[in-house]
């Protein structure tokens, strides 16, 4: 059947309004067979690597895969909890958070996840929220800067599943959110409140700063691609808000991966640089990731650790993602109620 088929059933309900916001995706374990699913569909996302198919595909079968999902399965044994992927947990629990702060605010709306890669597909919540009666639906990725690789698939995804329904629903969409001030004045909360708790660098003794988001290919950037400009905004209202300078605070970029050239400066060589000139401690964050994952976990808090410490440096402080911290729920409730205006979003009063 080319259209899914909807119960009569639904025709005579009063619509809801839902959200639904989308993260990335992880394994469903830390196993080099479900590591390799995974990986066998994110990386066959033309999005994602923007090389002909012809040439990626029996590279990405016969070599990237075979080799990546043994590394890749090791490196997430790392990090994985009791519960499962943090990835996962941190957005079922974002999706809690929003949910309960939505009701606390008589928004009678409905509230899920999906992932773009892996479980929950994005496709079977769309269907789900069609079956309780949503027909206007927000989608929020939760990446607040935009990229083509991120943001742009996951839309793709969500109209490829509109293609397939008989009864569409309305869709509203957010592009990027990273310079909303409740966005910005979360992370400098989540900054601040690692500060209080474990002590503040010493700038004016040379302790640094690292703000590190997720790299992307140079080429991507030079074809139009909108990220790199939204991160430099994002650092430079983040720095203004816990007054800073640009000489305490440094943008970097993480996650490189193959010989091609990606934003720069790269994270990794400034840990190791700072590490030889002597610097006692160094902090990082990852203002781009909403949530702890595997280049958050792994890459940073224990590769980016032992880089900085093997070239030399002294202290070095991983700040966690927002997470689940009042401040960002209270932020993606304020980006949500924004995006919802004009829509039946209120409780009936009885």
């Amino acid at each position: 059947m080319r259209f899914d088929k909807e119960s009569h059933m639904l025709h005579g309900r009063p619509g809801k309004t839902a959200v639904l916001l989308i993260n990335l995706g992880t394994p469903d374990e830390f196993r080099p067979a479900s590591v390799r699913r995974y990986l066998r569909e994110f990386l066959s996302d033309p999005r994602v690597v923007e090389i002909p198919a012809v040439i990626w595909r029996p590279l990405l079968r016969f070599v990237i895969l075979p080799l990546r999902s043994r590394q890749s399965a090791k490196k997430y044994a790392t990090i994985w909890t009791p519960g499962g992927s943090p990835l996962r947990l941190y957005t079922e629990r974002q999706t809690t958070a929003l949910r309960k702060l939505l009701h606390l605010a008589d928004y009678d709306v409905l509230v899920e996840y999906g992932m773009r890669y892996g479980n929950p597909p994005i496709r079977e919540k769309i269907r789900e929220l069609r079956q309780a009666g949503a027909e206007r639906i927000l989608v929020l990725p939760l990446y607040p800067q935009y990229s083509s690789s991120t943001t742009a698939t996951a839309m793709d995804e969500v109209f490829r599943v509109l293609c397939h329904l008989r009864n569409q629903p309305d869709i509203r969409t957010v592009g990027h959110y990273y310079d909303h001030p409740s966005y910005i004045d979360a992370l400098r909360q989540q900054i601040e409140s690692y500060w209080e708790q474990h002590g503040r660098p010493d700038f004016d003794n040379g302790d640094r700063l690292l703000l590190s988001f997720h790299g992307m290919p140079r080429r991507t950037f030079d074809l139009g691609d909108p990220y790199h400009d939204q991160c430099v905004k994002t650092v430079k209202l983040l720095v203004a808000a816990l007054h800073l300078s640009e000489m305490e605070c440094f943008l970097t970029f993480q996650s490189r991966f193959g010989p091609a050239k990606w934003l720069q400066p790269y994270t990794e060589p400034m840990l190791q640089k700072l590490g030889h000139l002597g610097t006692h401690r160094v902090d990082v964050f990852c203002p781009g990731f909403t949530s702890d994952c595997l280049e958050t976990l792994e890459e940073i808090c224990q590769r980016g650790r032992q880089v900085f410490t093997a070239a030399g440096g002294t202290v070095f402080h991983f700040i966690p993602s927002l997470n689940v911290s009042s401040a960002w729920i209270t932020a993606l409730g304020e980006i949500v109620a924004c995006h919802l205006q004009g829509w039946p979003v209120l409780s009936k009063l009885d």
